[in-house]
């Protein structure tokens, strides 16, 4: 009786389950809805898309995620940009969640995600910038520049 009661107000105060700002994670089972991947084996590399209704799909980096979103029917039928109410990716020095959209996107380095070719996310245009010094690459995107071609290019190498 006692458990029950704690439960109860556990639930009441909205303890054990996610908070508004929490970003969900991807368990064992949760594929990459692009590639199939299991995205859980690459946490140095997860996107994330949250709908509204608090519904995710994972990414095994930010280029399966891009594919996404230039097409979620065609990876997940009835699903659309509209729904969209949040995008992250995992920052690669600090490997913490970002917003997709702020973020700072590197092509054409020396460093691959499970994908092979990536777009390697940073926080800010000085770590982008950091990370070129150390690791090459062709050029630094904003979310709003990367095109539906891109990511297919990626996959073979071509950057432009």
């Amino acid at each position: 009786m006692k458990l029950l009661a704690s439960l109860m107000v556990a639930a009441a105060l909205g303890l054990g389950s996610a908070q508004a700002g929490d970003l969900p994670t991807p368990g064992p089972r949760d594929l990459c809805p692009v590639c199939g991947m299991v995205v859980s084996k690459y946490p140095d590399w997860v996107a994330t898309i949250v709908y509204e209704d608090g519904h995710a799909h994972f990414f095994d980096g930010a280029k399966d995620m891009f594919k996404f979103w230039f097409d979620p029917p065609r990876y997940a039928p009835g699903h659309s940009r509209e729904n969209m109410a949040r995008i992250e990716v995992t920052d690669y020095y600090y490997v913490e969640s970002i917003d997709a959209k702020t973020a700072y996107y590197v092509i054409g380095s020396s460093v691959y995600g499970p994908m092979g070719h990536e777009f390697i996310p940073h926080a800010t245009l000085e770590e982008a910038e950091e990370f070129m010094a150390d690791h090459g690459g062709v050029r630094i995107l904003r979310f709003d520049e990367v095109t539906e071609t891109l990511p297919v290019m990626l996959d073979g190498g071509r950057f432009e």
